[in-house]
């Protein structure tokens, strides 16, 4: 994550790097419900553990050890919690609730589905 934008409980969220592919490709801005309750599956904002100004987004895959067990959608991506254990829940800023399209690239999937 590079940006994270705006106050509770709504805000934005833009990716800069590639652990979420193929889900979120860098440049994806997330649409982020703050304090929002997480369910296994859900994609998160969450601070590193390692380095709390780092922000991440990460799947929310179980409950264990007291926290979220968060890993990158992209298995060959480091950084999330094999490395790192178990997220506290302090650490959960929020669930991604969508990505926001931008007009050029909603044009551009728009151009792929095209019949030939």
């Amino acid at each position: 994550m590079n940006t994270v934008t705006g106050s509770a409980p709504w805000g934005l969220a833009r990716v800069s790097g590639a652990s979420m592919v193929p889900a979120y490709y860098p440049g994806d801005t997330l649409l982020v419900r703050y304090g929002a309750p997480v369910r296994p599956g859900d994609p998160v904002l969450a601070r590193d553990p390692r380095d709390p100004d780092l922000v991440l987004v990460k799947r929310a895959v179980r409950w264990q050890d007291g926290g979220w067990w968060l890993l990158a959608d992209n298995t060959y991506a480091p950084g999330d919690s094999r490395q790192f254990g178990a997220v506290a829940p302090d650490l959960i800023l929020g669930r991604v609730v969508a990505r926001l399209w931008s007009p050029r690239r909603l044009r551009a999937r728009l151009r792929l589905r095209r019949p030939t």
